[in-house]
């Protein structure tokens, strides 16, 4: 895929469209993750509008907080629907630390909360036996890189980038994880990916130079569209 130009849309908004959408569910962070964008050169901007969101070449779901108060704010929003449909669509997506978390199905966080489905699966609290394991997970800790994917070109294997957490990502499928971390007693799902699709419980905006080489991977990414995969494997999706 080649950047989007700046085009005149005939009816209604949005009147341009940029290149990358970061989606804003007041949920933190955003700022640092367009200035990262911008770092590289690449157009981004931050929005809750569903229209500038579908129209964007590249999706960016950024994240700090609760899963159910984010997801009453995209639910608010009326964004759950329209990221279902950005992934559908072919959209090359990203999602960042709470984002990562909320693609999939469940969350232990607030009581337990219903979350988006793009990925089956829970998020699961740490509960580390020993006392002196600090939760939330505050700092660098390194990806194993379980397959092969374009976000990680050029990146080392075992490389550190910047951890926030107290709950982790557990996928159903171990297809879906494409790089684990160890903390707290348990190794977890540190990046997932499926079809456009991929997502870092770390933050890359935070993460120095190998971040900002993994968001630099993402906006060159071009990934096979879901109905192309589905087609070649005879209807069968992951």
């Amino acid at each position: 895929m080649k950047p989007l130009e700046r085009l005149t849309i005939a009816k209604g908004p949005p009147t341009i469209l940029f290149m990358i959408a970061i989606i804003d569910y007041r949920a933190g962070n955003l700022t640092s993750v367009r200035l990262a964008c911008e770092s590289l050169g690449l157009e981004a901007m931050i929005t809750s509008d569903p229209n500038v969101i579908r129209s964007a070449e590249r999706v960016i779901f950024p994240g700090v907080g609760a899963a159910g108060a984010a997801m009453g704010h995209l639910e608010e929003l009326g964004l759950v629907e329209t990221i279902r449909m950005a992934v559908d669509s072919g959209l090359p997506f990203l999602g960042i630390c709470l984002g990562t978390q909320i693609i999939l199905g469940h969350s232990e966080e607030d009581g337990g909360v219903d979350t988006i489905g793009l990925i089956n699966g829970n998020v699961r609290l740490f509960r580390p036996g020993d006392p002196l394991i600090k939760v939330p997970q505050i700092g660098w800790n390194s990806v194993a890189q379980k397959r092969p994917h374009p976000i990680f070109e050029g990146i080392e294997d075992e490389s550190e980038f910047y951890f926030v957490h107290s709950y982790h990502p557990d996928p159903t499928d171990p297809a879906c994880i494409l790089g684990e971390t160890g903390y707290a007693g348990v190794t977890f799902a540190s990046v997932m990916g499926r079809e456009n699709l991929v997502a870092t419980q770390f933050h890359p905006e935070k993460s120095g130079r190998v971040g900002l080489k993994l968001l630099r991977n993402f906006a060159k990414w071009d990934p096979p569209s879901p109905s192309r995969l589905r087609r070649a494997s005879g209807g069968r999706t992951t």
